[in-house]
């Protein structure tokens, strides 16, 4: 057998086959970017370790950055629903109590199911279903339109599981140019990282009234900032940025304990378990969630948040699947998360989670793909840990605390989410084309909002008023005007029904 004929037949086997012993390999990373290349995940199949991956130290990091990342997300949506609820319905007095109670749910029967058993063993290709971001300031906003938890999430899954069919998330992903990719990109990284810049800042002044201290303690955010800036550079020097989140954390609790600011840190959240039981949650109007099961007028007012929500998974699915692109090598197509395959698994996990008790509004989980794409990591690994550490975090109850503390949390998700993804959508803008579409795509979101910003410079992209009027004259009629048109015209009427756009009253 020849050379070329050896290496073919190589490049056909197994992964068990194919794996080699990382003592074999003159780096660690190339021993990673090996595992990535060999990897043939199964698409609704048995994938099991050994045979079809492996556990690698590497995959604690997304673990442990999408446990932190999910307790704060859950716990804001929670709150959120939780104010807006007893807001809007006289019947209706949730608190803290419940907040932690539905955060438990979904930490532990969703993770069970679409962490450790889907995105692990089922179907590696699918990322993880975590929390839908974007969604979580129009939370108390759904609620006050009479929006019922659980109509939302059928309808939301209903909508999702349709749209993966007809493949319009992968489609609507390769519609997407690099400049209006990379726009985005940079427009989420930047207000996100101002935001947990804020937010710590406002934490450290607060300290002084909050704990009747006669000192200040306001310096103390601009003194983790500073510190962790240096921390993450170093750690971009070296190659190792992959370990910001943990390290990055570990930092920011030691400078805060050191400068006097533990005193901020409470544990409250005993262990336990909650009600696991969905007839608890929406069998009656006196337990759970109060509200009983959705009715016809529950489920049109929350038509509209549920067509919102569907719309803007493809932007943000896209920036998941863009970051595994930009840190995987080369011929690593067989480990890329499939878009339509995520949308199926965030389309399930938000009926099945929701109607066990749950108020989570799902999308592709950012906070375990981002450091995982950064860790040159596969989905299935990390995802049966992070799984795992979501369900003993729900169980013990204290680390939930710490995860929420609010210098663990801004600097987990700065350094873990909101940098890579600057630092993502800079790389993406490489030429004048590509640098039009992206700051036309930043100066409307600015006018607007992300998702508006992504569907008009998709369109205005896609048929050459904007960026490479070259790229426009390859595509069909479909790709330039029907597609970009339809979504457009959805995410805009979606976004006006909900007052979403500014200076526009909400049309329900």
């Amino acid at each position: 057998m020849t050379d070329t004929a050896k290496q073919d037949a190589a490049a056909e086997g197994t992964y068990q086959e194919r794996h080699k012993p990382a003592s074999e390999f003159a780096s660690r990373s190339d021993y990673l970017d090996h595992e990535l290349q060999i990897m043939k995940p199964r698409r609704w199949g048995l994938n099991l370790p050994g045979r079809d991956f492996r556990f690698e130290w590497e995959d604690l990091v997304p673990a442990i950055a999408g446990t932190i990342g999910i307790t704060v997300m859950y716990s804001a949506v929670m709150q959120a629903w939780a104010a807006g609820l007893t807001e809007k319905w006289d019947h209706v007095n949730l608190g803290a109590d419940f907040a932690i109670a539905v955060v438990r749910v979904e930490m532990l029967i969703p993770a069970l199911l679409f962490c450790i058993i889907s995105s692990g063993f089922i179907n590696p290709k699918a990322n993880l279903a975590g929390n839908h971001g974007p969604m979580i300031p129009l939370i108390g906003a759904i609620a006050l339109a009479g929006a019922h938890p659980l109509a939302l999430a059928i309808l939301l899954g209903v909508f999702g599981l349709i749209l993966a069919y007809f493949k319009g998330g992968s489609k609507l992903v390769n519609l997407t140019s690099d400049g209006v990719a990379g726009g985005l990109l940079v427009f989420l990284g930047f207000m996100g990282a101002k935001s947990q810049i804020t937010s710590l800042f406002d934490w450290s002044g607060g300290l002084q009234s909050s704990h009747a201290l006669d000192y200040s303690l306001s310096h103390v955010a601009f003194i983790i900032l500073a510190l962790n800036v240096v921390l993450y550079a170093y750690l971009a020097r070296i190659g190792k940025r992959w370990l910001a989140i943990p390290l990055c954390s570990i930092a920011a609790i030691a400078i805060a304990f050191a400068l006097g600011a533990g005193l901020d840190l409470k544990f409250v959240t005993e262990p336990g378990l909650p009600n696991l039981s969905p007839v608890y949650w929406w069998g009656s109007t006196e337990t759970g969630w109060q509200l009983g099961l959705p009715n016809l007028e529950h489920f049109i007012a929350s038509l509209p948040f549920a067509i919102l929500a569907v719309a803007m998974w493809s932007p943000d699915f896209l920036g998941h699947r863009i970051f595994q692109e930009l840190n995987y090598p080369k011929k690593t197509e067989e480990v890329l998360m499939d878009v339509d395959d995520t949308m199926t698994t965030c389309s399930v996990r938000q009926m099945i989670g929701t109607a066990l008790g749950g108020g989570n509004i799902t999308s592709s989980w950012g906070t375990y793909m981002i450091p995982a794409a950064i860790a040159k990591r596969p989905i299935p690994a990390g995802a049966i840990l992070l799984g795992a550490l979501c369900i003993i975090v729900a169980v013990l109850g204290y680390p939930m605390d710490v995860t929420v503390w609010r210098p663990v949390m801004s600097i987990a998700l700065l350094v873990g989410v909101f940098l890579p993804l600057l630092e993502a959508g800079m790389q993406m803008v490489k030429d004048s084309k590509s640098s039009q579409s992206a700051g036309i795509c930043i100066f409307a979101a600015f006018v607007a909002n992300p998702v508006f910003a992504w569907a008009l410079t998709m369109l205005l992209d896609n048929n050459g008023l904007i960026g490479d009027k070259d790229r426009a004259k390859t595509l069909s009629v479909s790709d330039r005007i029907i597609v970009p048109g339809l979504a457009f015209v959805i995410c805009t009427l979606a976004m006006a029904a909900v007052g979403m756009l500014p200076g526009i009253p909400k049309l329900i």
